[in-house]
């Protein structure tokens, strides 16, 4: 490695270019191979990964990028982090992250939540007085004696001390008023064990990411930063230190860094907004490396690269040097565009994966380094796409845009609560307490297997159509034997909640190999808005009134909303969001429009990422709640009183749009509970939340089934934030990813419980 950083990436994905670490992982865990077995297919892809960087040319490799399941749960791990429980197990070191990442039948699993404003979710870490920080997993070290095998010197990249703690949250144990960020100190002195021993390992850079400093911060933790660095500095032995913060500006935390004695900072130019004179008036900078993120880590279009040169031209002599990266790591786009062969062909050219993405920081850096003669082809190569995409007649319909034109305030308004409540429990006739799940149903190999033959036009639609009947009556018959009071389809058609919709409207494009971790070995494939946003024919209404058929008891209809369909998609960047979600809205108000025609009383429009938009920084908060909000409600509105609306929320902390989610004015609102005991219920009462709630008593991402009194004591503690009448019983997610066995008896268990509270209310 050279000693500067020149051209680099801040990570790259990690899961296999075909989802090689999922199927190991799950393979592991239902016990068909072995440990060493999954840790042998966890090191080709190191390796693969390695040489894939060092031969595109990258002046810097970033390591330790890989995880067996999360990078915050690593770095917890590293330095000691394991709450004593998980440790009390007896189980080896593998099966004790497991564990904290997946619970066992005995103890459920570490709170899990997503990562900033990203759909990727990672383990919350548990820090209390008394956890004991030291550098007590060398999984680091050898993962760089590994790639120095290789011939692949490498900077590893750890969670920087700071922000591990302020996305720590207080163990059990500890004290209501106990601050994780008051270990400070300590964590900073084992980062400082393993800093050493790096140094000794020759490792000549270490990468410390801080995108917490993203968001808004308080004096202290900006004072924490301070000291954490000014302690990592000045070590007598230890690597350079490049310290990156992404996913939006630095704000006063690039003032402490460009001060601190450290080798280099990283700053994003893609999502931040970092203008040239804040950057000059920070003269600690001008014996730093100034690493700009100008190639988009986090979506899938092509670099402009003339504008990213031009941005990087004008920082040179702000810094000491100036280096090129990825505005974040790669781990949230896909691996090779040019692995998809049946893309849209009009579409492809436009987008760049991870691996493309690697070109674009070579030639920026080549550029940078050599001057632009020696990238002139690349360059012009840039110019003719970005020009062809802009110019693309597909991008926009007039039809679409003349619609939203046309929009009045009252599109956006239903009756009073309290008229669509009586008229919805007229209509449905609902017990206290209702049951019911969030949507989805386990997706059997024999399902997958039907919808992958019909897409390899193997099998005839008519047989397609029968198998996917014969499974929506088993879902419905399954129900009905529980007693579940409100019953789903179980969408044994759709191959996610985001990417079906998208096949079926205009203006998207998929991918078959675009895999995206979310989290462990769950892997999405977000698909491409690239223009102007339609629905040609409806698209549940087949399914949903087929199981309405089967049974007397309401059937819910079950739609993705317009904000969470653009945060699980890589979306156009050349008009607001806003915009484009006002277009999805309209497509998704269009189904609810003919569900309810088609005699469904109840429709869920699930917004499980309306927290995970939020902007980081609370300035912008109320202009993106305000957008958001009105999509849902363009998107529902146009339902009846006797219609009842649900809406679903997912693994976020919810206290930031609370008002929000009641602006939303669901008749029913879900949302993930049991992980974090009910917390959430408190922000509801706070709120004054007044319409129904439905908090997950059941955590679905674990494959431990909860006992009955379990269930039983989760609805005890929500009826002390929610009257009886207003709370709904439900599982935390969909069920897709569980199996029968867990999910039946789960359910039964749910349903018991249910029962048992619902008989004390009398």
């Amino acid at each position: 490695m050279t000693s500067t950083i020149g051209s680099t990436v801040l990570g790259y994905p990690r899961i296999g270019p075909n989802r090689e670490l999922k199927h190991a992982l799950e393979s592991y865990w239902a016990s068909r191979i072995g440990e060493q077995e999954l840790r042998d297919v966890a090191g080709r892809l190191r390796a693969d990964t390695l040489r894939s960087l060092k031969d595109a040319g990258l002046d810097s490799i970033p390591g330790n990028t890989f995880s067996f399941y999360d990078h915050v749960l690593d770095t917890a791990v590293t330095f000691g982090a394991v709450p004593r429980r998980y440790a009390e197990l007896g189980l080896g070191p593998l099966d004790t992250y497991f564990a904290m990442a997946r619970g066992v039948e005995s103890l459920p699993p570490l709170e899990m939540t997503k990562w900033f404003d990203t759909n990727y979710h990672y383990l919350v870490p548990e820090v209390g007085p008394d956890t004991s920080f030291s550098l007590a997993e060398r999984g680091v070290l050898d993962q760089v004696r590994e790639a120095a095998a290789l011939g692949v010197p490498v900077r590893p990249v750890l969670v920087g001390p700071v922000t591990f703690l302020l996305l720590s949250k207080p163990d059990p144990d500890a004290g209501p008023d106990f601050d994780p960020l008051s270990t400070v100190d300590s964590l900073v002195g084992a980062y400082a064990e393993l800093l050493a021993e790096l140094a000794r390992e020759g490792v000549e850079w270490v990468q410390l990411d801080e995108p917490a400093f993203a968001a808004d911060r308080t004096e202290a933790e900006l004072a924490a930063l301070r000291e954490a660095y000014t302690s990592l500095g000045t070590l007598p032995e230890r690597p350079k230190i490049f310290v990156p913060g992404y996913f939006g500006e630095f704000g006063d935390a690039l003032d402490i860094l460009s001060e601190a004695p450290i080798e280099a900072v990283g700053v994003d130019f893609v999502a931040g907004e970092v203008s040239l004179d804040s950057l000059s008036v920070l003269p600690g900078l001008r014996d730093k490396t100034l690493v700009a993120g100008l190639v988009d880590g986090r979506n899938v279009w092509r670099t402009d690269l003339d504008r990213a040169l031009a941005t990087a031209a004008t920082l040179l002599g702000l810094a000491g040097e100036v280096a090129v990266s990825t505005s974040c790591s790669l781990l949230h786009v896909p691996y090779d565009v040019e692995a998809e062969t049946d893309l849209d062909p009009e579409v492809a050219p436009w987008l760049a994966f991870a691996k493309q993405k690697v070109s674009e920081v070579v030639v920026l850096g080549r550029a940078l380094r050599e001057g632009r003669d020696a990238v002139s082809g690349e360059l012009a190569d840039a110019r003719r796409v970005i020009s062809a995409r802009a110019d693309a007649e597909r991008v926009r319909d007039e039809r679409v845009r003349r619609r939203l034109a046309t929009l009045r305030p009252e599109d956006t308004r239903r009756d009073d609560y309290d008229v669509r409540k009586a008229a919805q429990q007229e209509a449905l006739g609902l017990p206290p307490l209702p049951t019911t799940t969030i949507g989805s149903f386990p997706q059997t190999p024999d399902v997958r297997r039907t919808r992958a033959a019909l897409r390899r036009g193997s099998l005839d639609h008519d047989t397609y159509t029968r198998r996917m009947r014969a499974e929506i009556e088993r879902v419905v018959r399954l129900q009905e034997e529980l007693g579940l009071d409100v019953l789903v389809h179980g969408e044994p058609e759709r191959n996610d909640m985001v990417q079906y919709f998208a096949e079926h409207l205009t203006g998207f494009a998929s991918t078959e190999h675009g895999w995206v971790q979310s989290y462990g070995s769950r892997c999405v494939r977000p698909p491409i808005l690239f223009g102007d946003v339609s629905r040609p024919r409806p698209i549940t209404v087949e399914w949903a009134t087929y199981a309405a058929s089967l049974t007397d008891k309401p059937v819910k209809g079950m739609l993705t909303g317009p904000v969470t369909i653009l945060a699980w998609s890589f979306v156009r960047d050349d008009q607001p969001l806003a915009d484009t979600a006002k277009q999805v809205a309209l497509a998704i108000r269009d189904e609810v429009t003919d569900l309810e025609a088609a005699g469904l009383g109840v429709i869920q429009v699930d917004e499980p990422a309306l927290r995970e938009l939020l902007p980081l920084r609370a300035h912008r908060h109320e202009q993106y709640l305000r957008w958001a909000v009105e999509a849902f409600r363009l998107a529902t509105s146009g339902a009846r009183a006797s219609t009842q609306v649900h809406t679903h929320l997912c693994y976020s902390e919810f206290g930031d749009v609370m008002g929000a989610i009641d602006a939303l004015d669901a008749d029913v609102t879900s949302i993930e509970a049991a992980r974090s005991r009910m917390e959430v219920l408190r922000d509801t009462s706070a709120a004054g939340f007044g319409r129904g709630v439905g908090p997950g008593v059941y955590d679905i991402h674990s494959p431990r089934v909860p006992e009955v009194e379990e269930i039983a004591r989760l609805l005890r503690a929500a009826l002390e934030s929610v009257p009886p009448s207003r709370l709904w019983v439900n599982p935390d997610c969909g069920l897709k990813t569980r199996n029968y066995a867990e999910v039946e008896l789960a359910l039964r268990n749910l349903v018991e419980a249910a029962a048992q509270v619902r008989h004390t209310l009398r």
